[in-house]
């Protein structure tokens, strides 16, 4: 369908809603054409930096019939079966700010890769979502790129094979070096391999040149054979600009892309109990480097599958530790990470050793869980390790399990191996249980059915003056979890001991299986009615 904005729609080809009032911004950062962005009304949130801002009154207004808050599309655009957004795979030898680059392309500084001056931070491919003009594409960050092994270096090997599968399928890669150092060897090996190896365009990105002289810094790399070398700053977004605009000229442009329906399902535990090895399991490659070593995940690592017909996003997560053992430094953004992976999943794979005695740490975790209102699986991994099994030997782990996370005792129990993928299969239906419970609600006049059966049961408590608790009614206010609003007299009459009793009889009789619900007690002053 056209549309006009006096000419201004068209002639960039904005594809994005226009909202948060009358206000569009554009930005150049670092290029010589006008980008046009999009305002994300619900956040409350830019994408991009703007630095100018335009009214489109200024412009003669929209065009009869449309609103600020309508989808506008380019002429002669038609909508056709739905396709996945182009990768643009970023690579480089170790230190060069590979990590850095996909932050900024990304714009997620605060939730993206993590950076720090270590070779060998980044190990997994992670993948972070971004858009220049009317093109939208993923940023594929890789670990350092190195052909030889190194025997005092641990996963080269793992770290290369990571970034090789991103080359594959990569729509276009940049070629990030660093321009402080000038041109290393391990530039030319990887520059070597791209010309004989890569299908795709290939930009060269040299980082680290914020200077003014950083033109004079990037010409050195002319000697590569790469073509064109792109003066940027990861860190200040110098030049940025100018090479999206390189790589987005031959990105494909997709119209219609898939919409983000999984289901958010984090892998989260302590060190070394098989979260990566899970993860390879259910999506049937080795999409993680999986070892021994404790702390080998350290960003957090997303992949989509699909399984019976539903698509699932696996987050796996580094290892948590105690938080006193814990130094500022990549541990902690690693932790900070699998918080953040709890707090953006529907449901969490809490994995456990089943060769080891539970901790502390387990049952920290699971509070995590619990207040971040997520559903929950326990996954009893290494059940293949187990030795002297007998036919109890099932039951007495599960009440191991139960005892041991009194804090999840709504959650459903998987006793499996993700080695040798020993009832691992059962893990996506307890995740499609626990999701639907997670996500339930539940009529009005059930709840109070529940609720009239408890107190007839327990009447609510007394003070010794006299004052008697009064329930009136309840009403589930939200889910995600399900919340259930409990509206009395006075909520200081009703102690702790009697909110897990009414908790208890919703769960016995409505189920909430692998979910936590949420009681909240509201005062109200009217006349009861139980």
């Amino acid at each position: 369908m056209a549309t006009d904005v006096a000419g201004f729609v068209p002639n960039f080809g904005f594809t994005r809603r226009l909202v948060c009032g009358n206000i569009c911004r554009r930005t150049a950062g670092g290029g010589k054409s006008v980008r046009c962005w999009a305002i994300e009304r619900d956040a409350k949130q830019e994408i991009g930096n703007p630095e100018v801002e335009f009214d489109i009154d200024d412009f003669g207004g929209l065009e009869e019939g449309w609103t600020l808050e309508e989808d506008l599309s380019e002429e002669g655009t038609a909508s056709g079966p739905k396709q996945k957004l182009p990768m643009v795979a970023v690579i480089g030898r170790p230190n060069v700010g590979k990590s850095m680059i996909v932050n900024r392309l990304s714009e997620s500084y605060r939730g993206g890769s993590i950076v720090h001056d270590l070779v060998g931070t980044t190990r997994d491919r992670t993948y972070r979502r971004a858009f220049w003009g009317d093109k939208e594409f993923f940023v594929v960050d890789t670990g350092g790129l190195i052909f030889e092994d190194d025997p005092n270096q641990v996963f080269i090997k793992e770290i290369r094979q990571q970034a090789l599968i991103a080359l594959e399928e990569a729509a276009a890669v940049i070629f990030v070096t660093d321009g402080q150092q000038g041109v290393n060897p391990l530039d030319e090996e990887i520059a070597v391999f791209l010309r004989k190896e890569c299908k795709v365009p290939v930009y060269l990105a040299v980082n680290k040149c914020e200077s003014d002289n950083g033109e004079f810094m990037a010409a050195e790399f002319w000697a590569l054979g790469m073509g064109r070398p792109f003066a940027v700053s990861g860190i200040h977004g110098t030049g940025t600009g100018d090479l999206l605009d390189e790589v987005c000229f031959n990105l494909p442009k997709v119209v219609d892309p898939v919409e983000d329906t999984a289901i958010n399902v984090s892998i989260i535990g302590k060190p070394n109990v098989g979260k990566s090895t899970l993860l390879n399991r259910l999506v049937q490659s080795d999409r993680a480097i999986v070892s021994n070593i404790p702390g080998t995940t350290r960003d957090s690592v997303d992949e989509m599958v699909e399984n019976d017909g539903k698509l699932y996003r696996l987050i796996d997560t580094a290892g948590i530790r105690r938080k006193r053992g814990i130094e500022f430094g990549t541990e902690f953004f690693m932790i900070n990470r699998a918080f953040n992976a709890i707090r953006r999943s529907d449901v969490s794979l809490l994995l456990v050793d089943g060769t080891e005695d539970m901790s502390d740490q387990d049952g920290k975790i699971a509070e995590r869980v619990v207040d971040e209102g997520r559903g929950c699986v326990i996954i009893c991994n290494k059940w293949d390790a187990v030795e002297d099994k007998d036919n109890s030997s099932w039951k007495k782990m599960n009440e191991y399990v139960r005892e041991s996370l009194p804090q999840l005792t709504w959650a459903p129990i998987v006793v499996a191996s993700a080695l040798t993928g020993q009832r691992t299969a059962n893990v996506f239906k307890e995740v499609n249980d626990a999701v639907e419970q997670h996500r339930r609600r539940v009529s009005t006049a059930v709840l109070n059915e529940v609720l009239y059966e408890a107190v007839s049961w327990h009447k609510p408590p007394a003070t010794k003056a006299g004052r008697q608790g009064k329930i009136y009614y309840c009403t589930q206010v939200a889910v995600r979890p399900p919340t259930i609003a409990m509206f009395v007299n006075d909520p200081s009459l009703f102690r702790e001991n009697y909110r897990r009793y009414m908790e208890g009889q919703f769960r016995k009789a409505l189920g909430f299986a692998g979910t936590p619900i949420r009681v909240v007690w509201r005062g109200k002053s009217r006349a009861p009615i139980l």
